[in-house]
């Protein structure tokens, strides 16, 4: 995803230490021990589905969200693409939260490739019954037709918070009533499992698909995964067609996805404590206002008070800590696997002194 970044204005030379880099965490890289199992990966051509690397992630998946099949697929977007053009047709809506991925920073795809609309209800990226059933149109040929609810856990925008499983119940069961599909935007679906303790199947339970990206918490270098039932992945095995996944040795990814399962998503509970840790310091900082209690997981949102995000983050650039505005006056910083806690700690020294000038 692509936000304001203040990447370009830290000097070469300037800072005696390497950056922390709190943009996202999608910055993460292999680590060596995935590296290796890429290197040693077994590998075929997918589009004949003949990777064994790839198969074995797709059944491995199917199974921890108890689902009947999985596909691969190179990002989370094509993932959300792909669910929006199994579920619906041109012309018809769909109800999301307030921010949503699938709306914001999917480069307007629902509305070129699906022919979707998107209506957003609730506020901070989750919403309930009530707001579901004010969004859904009735059945008059003059208006779209409402076919899918599409919701985010964690949601990004909202700073990572968690929806809660029992709303996601409720809406699923009227969403249900009401004759329309239900899929998850799981792209932190890990830190939702992590943070509720809640296993993968029940988070999925109330879905009829799901997308979960492995290039995130997971330290994957690239992959996701939709998952649902047979016929519907075989729906999503021609739209990946379509939007150019003709894809050959996949293999090299899918073992370090397959890897990230093994090893990354436990201790994601890391970054979520690293979360916390930086939320708190920045809270006593001047000219910083963020709630530590309304972090959830690994996303940290706060607010300048004086001045603009823009200029926050070029200046936390130029002391080496790399953030990302997310509006006129919202900064949001990414904790993961390549950020420890003494990295957050000289991420709050270096911010201590752009919050004091």
């Amino acid at each position: 995803m692509a936000y304001a970044s203040g990447a370009r204005a830290l000097c070469s030379g300037a800072m005696s230490s390497a950056p922390v880099d709190l943009r996202s965490d999608t910055v993460t890289r292999p680590t060596p021990a995935m590296r290796r199992a890429m290197a040693e990966a077994e590998v075929g051509d997918d589009c004949y589905r003949e990777d064994p690397m790839a198969r074995a992630l797709e059944e491995r998946t199917a199974a921890l969200f108890g689902k009947e099949a999985a596909l691969f697929m190179p990002s989370g977007t094509m993932a959300n693409q792909a669910a929006l053009q199994v579920h619906c047709r041109p012309s018809d809506e769909v109800v999301v939260g307030q921010g949503a991925h699938c709306f914001h920073f999917e480069g307007g795809a629902g509305g070129a490739y699906a022919g979707v609309q998107f209506v957003p209800v609730g506020q901070g990226g989750l919403f309930d019954v009530a707001d579901l059933e004010a969004a859904v149109k009735p059945p008059a040929y003059y208006m779209a037709r409402t076919a899918l609810v599409a919701l985010e856990n964690t949601h990004n925008l909202a700073g990572g918070v968690v929806f809660p499983q029992r709303q996601v119940e409720a809406i699923a069961r009227r969403a249900r009533e009401l004759g329309l599909a239900l899929h998850l935007d799981g792209a932190r679906v890990w830190n939702a499992h992590v943070a509720t303790g809640l296993p993968l199947a029940e988070l999925a339970a109330p879905f009829d698909t799901i997308s979960a990206c492995f290039s995130k918490g997971l330290g994957a270098p690239i992959g996701s995964v939709l998952v649902g039932s047979a016929d519907q992945i075989a729906a999503a095995l021609r739209v990946r067609r379509k939007l150019g996944g003709a894809l050959r040795q996949v293999g090299i990814l899918c073992a370090a996805m397959l890897h990230a399962l093994d090893h990354h998503v436990e201790r994601l509970a890391e970054d979520h404590d690293n979360a916390q840790r930086l939320a708190r310091g920045l809270s006593s900082l001047p000219g910083v206002s963020v709630d530590p209690a309304s972090v959830e997981t690994n996303i940290v949102v706060f607010d300048v008070t004086e001045g603009l995000a823009s200029d926050f983050v070029s200046h936390a650039a130029a002391e080496g800590v790399l953030l990302g505005a997310v509006g006129a006056r919202r900064v949001r910083a990414v904790t993961h696997m390549d950020v420890d806690e003494a990295g957050i700690d000289r991420a709050l020294t270096r911010l201590g002194r752009v919050a004091q000038a």
